[in-house]
């Protein structure tokens, strides 16, 4: 039956294709002379912001959180947690992130096209999303199409796969240009401040985020000397810092804030409360932490179980299903904080870390502190008077530096709270936290290093698919490490 409604469905299009009477002077017929024949910039901002942050909302809870041990499933055939990972789980993070990357960069012809108040800003906006978005898809996988992707109405189809390395350096020379385009401050006009939900309009605020993805990005490669990425975040972090201005509080994080109405509601807006948390509690790993540090964030984010706030064992063994204890609260649903995109307290450990390998002058010690006290605040709690001085907090320079390493991203782990799948991938860069391994865990017990390409992709786009796959040193699956990772 399937076979037939498609067939079906194919022999109308070939009708309506194909006749001269159903096409002739259609263009012209349906083109309203007075409206645009493109969207403007200010109209793409918002819906591309909100599905993107919705679906990686989406994939956290169901894919990156049982990664890396925030919470696991209760659900015996859902392997995530025991590092399986089916080719089929590809195709959505893949279609939703180049669909909105479509938008993105139609954002900036738009902009470019025009030379209305904040245009200039507008391009900029793009530019840093555009940043963004690639970051996640090529993160994700690899060698991934980039300089002919979303050129569809081009005629480009069967787009190229582009090097990792040569993406990255790409993506650095739009948030160079970025910065420059925002350097000018001219905010958005003020009928479009509220089609802005991330900074309302404030070009200083979109400049400050972008210089600090830059960081974040340039990071993530710094162990491939040939991207010099080490002078690169010297300069903005220290040398150069008046030309990029980086975060400096836990407001101008870049947060898209869910409201408890449309449209603007979080992923979960919807969700019956046990599609969010009824077959998932948090880990061992997860909860001793937060009990060791008596942090604040445990009462924000967990129920107690019995009294107490207890975590399951993650990589369990088929058939071995642990009871569940504490579980995200159902509160978490609507939490304004869970559009974290990229916050204050992140970039802190950024400059923890390079402070840590001499990158930049300083010591690690602040930046750590820093990162440590705003990662509480910025979930609107109050710091304890003794959390710095805590035996399992507090900075230690007697260490070993891969115990400073654990040191700075065990912390940082908590601050990377539902956000995409950051944490998989500053795991995956530095080995850090180092997470407990279970009894059931498949791959030989080795954390995924990817996700393979679409079944779709290797189908309809095979030869590009096919050259990809040979660059990389192959095969395609989730062991084979990206360009930065190798």
């Amino acid at each position: 039956m399937k076979k037939i409604r498609i067939m079906a469905l194919a022999s109308l299009m070939a009708v309506a294709l194909g006749s001269p009477s159903c096409t002739k002077d259609f263009e012209e017929m349906n083109t309203d002379p007075n409206r645009s024949i493109a969207a403007t910039p200010e109209a793409l901002l918002a819906p591309a912001l909100h599905r993107l942050v919705a679906n990686n909302l989406d994939r956290a809870l169901r894919v990156s959180n049982e990664l890396m041990q925030v919470h696991v499933t209760t659900i015996n055939s859902r392997e995530f947690h025991r590092y399986n990972i089916r080719p089929s789980e590809s195709d959505f993070m893949w279609r939703n992130w180049y669909l909105q990357l479509t938008n993105i960069r139609d954002m900036y012809k738009s902009a470019s096209a025009t030379q209305q108040p904040g245009y200039k800003t507008y391009m900029g906006i793009s530019l840093i999303l555009d940043a963004w978005v690639s970051s996640l898809i090529t993160d994700m996988f690899g060698d991934v199409p980039y300089s002919e992707s979303n050129k569809g109405k081009e005629g480009i189809i069967q787009p190229k796969f582009d090097k990792q390395q040569d993406i990255y350096r790409d993506l650095f020379l739009k948030l160079e240009e970025a910065n420059t385009l925002l350097t000018e401050n001219t905010n958005l006009p003020s009928t479009a401040t509220s089609l802005d939900p991330l900074y309302g309009g404030s070009a200083l605020a979109w400049r400050k985020f972008g210089n600090s993805l830059y960081l974040r990005l340039l990071l993530r490669v710094s162990g491939k000397p040939e991207t010099n990425a080490a002078a690169k975040i010297k300069e903005i972090a220290e040398t150069n810092k008046a030309k990029y201005p980086i975060m400096e509080t836990n407001e101008e994080s870049a947060v898209l804030r869910f409201t408890p109405t449309p449209p603007l509601t979080s992923e979960f807006f919807n969700y019956r409360e046990f599609d969010f948390n009824g077959d998932k509690g948090y880990t061992e790993f997860f909860i001793n932490n937060l009990n060791a540090w008596s942090d604040p964030r445990r009462d924000k984010w967990a129920t107690l179980s019995g009294g107490n706030f207890i975590g399951m064992v993650s990589g369990y063994e088929p058939g071995q299903v642990p009871d569940r204890q504490s579980y995200p609260k159902k509160e978490l649903m609507n939490e304004p904080l869970l559009g974290n995109i990229l916050n204050y307290p992140e970039v802190q450990f950024i400059l923890a870390e390079a402070a840590l390998k001499g990158y930049i002058s300083g010591s690690p010690k602040t930046y750590y502190d820093k990162g440590v006290e705003s990662a509480i605040t910025f979930w609107g709690l109050v710091v304890p008077t003794d959390h710095l001085t805590k035996e399992e907090v507090k900075w230690n320079e007697t260490e070993t530096f891969d115990q400073k390493m654990e040191t700075i991203h065990l912390q940082k782990y908590y601050t990377l709270f539902f956000t995409d799948f950051q944490s998989w991938y500053e795991f995956r860069r530095t080995g850090h936290p180092v997470l407990p391994k279970g009894p059931g865990l498949l791959n030989n017990g080795e954390m995924p290093s990817r996700f393979r390409y679409p079944i779709s992709v290797q189908a309809l786009n095979t030869a590009n698919y096919d050259a990809a796959v040979a660059s990389m040193g192959g095969p395609d699956d989730i062991n084979t490490k990206v360009w930065w990772d190798q």
